[in-house]
């Protein structure tokens, strides 16, 4: 188990290698935050993984306390003390001093022993399942930066097209060519699209800070690495996949739990034995002045009787158990092909979009230009080509922001690290 737990971290790192980033060299940029970097501080500082060591402790000091053996009690039992005639006073007074404690039968000892363990040992799967959930929420935030980055390229790029509209607007209106609408319309779309950069600057911090948030940094002075989101990795099909799912950590906790149960269905067992009370003692005859040993058992009846409800209880409780990992795995499964299917859709799409759209939008927008220029056509007809190439970045980012996402949920799930191939080289053709 803790080789599985272990390989399961591996796709975190793999992220980083993912997203191809700038070398962070501390002389020149120390304040380049790596998505590796964001999981070392959460894992370091998080509360919810420090809560694990108190916990810890807490059923450490359960499993002592449960291989305790029941304490002998020493009493002291005065009789015939202070009644009338011939007891008055301390006259007629017997003092018995005793030694007892229970005998525990069934094997409740064993059974109290083995369910602390079992509940220490399912500590650690359960921190290294909160674990995992942490780091893919850092994956998560952290793609939220990037995401805000990318969004400020284009806006950046919108707004050197918006700006070459402008001065081309501005020589048809000194030509006489165009009213001055044109002119202001353009000015008009390029202020909308300085608005688009200066709201991707905002989100860009305020996602900064929501990261920074999972290990307590109230003001981030950081930059997040340049990434690109993407760059997509070729994944297994589904059923490969499904396979994987078996072994995924929220599955690898119910058996931890069936250990639990599993001893406390034991314990509720071993109450079905009764405990032999036992005391042991001597007493001193007053009216003799001698001495005399005094003894006792006691057994209580019905025991098994009693135990019964707590038995059934125990064994529903196992059998709910099954029942419960089956209908987790249906829901994971679910979550698995749900994702599954929205990376491969979001996948082709960005393909299609880098490979045929973008390009080809690119030549038309520049051909529209040059004829813009020459007087062949209206500026509506070059603005709407360069919306048009504005909306298909955008809408090819968001395809491969909700492609990472689901990335991320498959990853978790499975535990697979998927890592994206090299990016191509300009000659082998890139996206615009």
């Amino acid at each position: 188990m803790r080789v599985r737990l272990a390989a399961l971290a591996v796709w975190f790192a793999a992220c980083a290698v993912a997203w191809p980033t700038a070398a962070a060299d501390p002389a020149v940029s120390p304040r380049v935050l790596t998505l590796d970097d964001a999981f070392a501080r959460v894992a370091d500082s998080h509360p919810d993984l420090r809560l694990f060591g108190p916990r810890g402790d807490m059923l450490a000091a359960e499993r002592d306390r449960a291989a305790l053996r029941p304490p002998l009690v020493a009493g002291a039992t005065i009789e015939n003390a202070f009644g009338s005639g011939d007891f008055s006073g301390l006259q007629g007074a017997e003092l018995t001093l005793s030694l007892a404690s229970v005998f525990e039968r069934g094997g409740k000892l064993d059974a109290r022993r083995t369910l602390a363990q079992s509940r220490i040992d399912a500590l650690a799967v359960e921190r290294e399942t909160r674990r995992l959930d942490l780091l893919a929420e850092v994956a998560r935030r952290y793609l939220a930066v990037v995401a805000a980055q990318r969004q400020r390229e284009i806006a950046q790029l919108d707004i050197a097209q918006r700006q070459r509209t402008v001065a081309g607007a501005r020589q048809r209106l000194q030509a006489g060519a165009s009213p001055e609408s044109v002119v202001l319309t353009a000015q008009a779309a390029l202020a909308r699209a300085e608005l688009d950069r200066a709201r991707a600057e905002q989100r860009e911090q305020a996602a900064r800070q929501h990261l920074a948030a999972l290990w307590g940094e109230r003001d981030p002075g950081f930059e997040v690495a340049a990434a690109d989101p993407t760059a997509l990795p070729a994944i297994d099909d589904l059923d490969a996949l499904g396979t994987l799912l078996q072994r995924t950590p929220e599955l690898a906790q119910f058996a931890g739990e069936q250990r639990i149960r599993e001893a406390r269905l034991q314990l509720a067992r071993s109450n079905a034995s009764p405990d032999l009370a036992w005391q042991v003692g001597v007493r001193r005859l007053q009216a003799t002045d001698d001495m005399a040993l005094v003894g006792s058992l006691s057994l209580p009846l019905g025991s098994a009787r009693r135990a019964q409800p707590e038995i059934r209880a125990a064994e529903a409780e196992l059998a709910m158990l099954e029942i419960e990992r089956e209908a987790k795995g249906v829901s994971l499964y679910s979550t698995l092909t749900e994702a599954h299917g929205r990376y491969r859709t979001a996948q082709l799409e960005v393909r299609r979009l880098r490979d045929d759209v973008l390009p080809k939008l690119a030549k038309a927008e520049a051909a529209a230009e040059r004829a813009y220029h020459a007087g062949a056509i209206s500026y509506l007809e070059w603005a709407q080509l360069q919306s048009e190439r504005t909306n298909a970045r955008k809408q090819q980012l968001d395809a491969a922001l909700d492609a990472q996402r689901a990335l991320i949920e498959i990853q978790r799930l499975t535990g697979q690290a998927f890592v994206a191939a090299p990016a191509a080289s300009p000659a082998q053709g890139t996206s615009p």
